[in-house]
């Protein structure tokens, strides 16, 4: 018996994700093999350049011959496609998961493909940053971070563990959650965020008054932290406004009312409520700080992850 969590691990997408999760498998020696695939020769080549995987192609079937884990990480759009692509390909046995920001979606996409005997369990770490591609990834990403898991009725429960222990393994902490109670609660924590972080920046850029220089020469920290939420990938971020559309929708009308008491407060000159408001949502960061999810400090550390690219 090897000292291996999984002998083979097949990693589809080599994005920020994937290639900070290579960076880890190896450096944990979490399994004896890393395969990684993407269908860009561009991104593969850079990968072999990187010295992310054992083994490289552009040809997602044969990356997951033999693999005892499957992490697909693409844009959630994507996910039906590569499970349709791979299922014939799967050894029993073997756990399919992947990384995707919505998990209703990818599982109506993904898991009419998987064949008996593979056990599929999606899910999300909630990690990253801004950038995108091979180079963005590093060793450390996913520590004290969650991932949450949403499996379906009657998965195998050891399957589970061990993916469970997997992410464990990565520094993670991990939950379990119905795939519907994921997509709400990432549409408010995660995608209403970027959305109003591209609205914003995007509003920034048609000001006819306002020069793109101007803006960027006097940009605050408020615009300046919108801006690193909008420059996230594109691609990404289309497909999960898609992909989570009801939750995303919710969201966005509840936003609209709140935004219109803040109108009318500002308006009639409603100090009191503004201050009870901003009371509220100071307290907000404080609990995210006090729960590890982030540091008290200026521009929120950001400078110090920097140092580390």
């Amino acid at each position: 018996m090897s000292g291996f969590m999984f002998e083979r691990i097949a990693l589809i997408g080599i994005g920020l994700i994937g290639s900070s999760l290579a960076r880890d498998i190896r450096a944990k020696g979490l399994a004896g093999e890393i395969v990684v695939s993407t269908r860009s020769p561009e991104t593969l080549r850079r990968a072999e350049e990187l010295g992310l995987g054992d083994r490289y192609t552009a040809a997602a079937e044969d990356a997951v011959r033999g693999a005892d884990l499957v992490i697909v990480s693409v844009p959630v759009g994507a996910s039906g496609a590569v499970a349709e692509r791979i299922a014939p390909n799967l050894k029993p046995g073997a756990i399919l998961t992947d990384v995707g920001s919505t998990k209703a979606s990818v599982i109506a996409q993904m898991a009419p493909h998987v064949p008996d005997g593979v056990h599929f369990i999606p899910g999300h770490p909630i990690a990253g940053t801004e950038r995108s591609g091979p180079d963005a990834g590093f060793e450390g990403l996913f520590v004290d971070r969650w991932c949450i898991l949403t499996p379906l009725e009657g998965t195998n429960e050891t399957a589970i563990d061990r993916l469970n222990a997997f992410w464990q393994a990565l520094g993670s902490t991990v939950d379990r959650m119905e795939p519907a109670h994921h997509d709400k609660v990432l549409a408010i924590v995660s995608h209403l965020p970027h959305i109003i972080a591209y609205n914003i920046v995007g509003t920034a850029d048609d000001l006819e008054t306002v020069t793109q220089s101007e803006v960027i020469q006097y940009s605050a920290s408020g615009f300046r932290d919108f801006t690193r939420l909008a420059a996230s990938d594109p691609t990404m971020w289309r497909d999960v406004c898609l992909h989570n559309r009801d939750a995303i929708l919710e969201m966005l009308a509840r936003f609209s009312e709140d935004l219109a008491y803040l109108q009318r407060a500002i308006r009639w000159g409603e100090g009191d409520k503004l201050f009870e408001l901003f009371t509220r949502t100071r307290d907000i960061r404080r609990s995210i700080i006090e729960a590890g999810q982030d540091v008290d400090a200026p521009d929120f550390g950001r400078h110090g992850l920097d140092k580390k690219d």
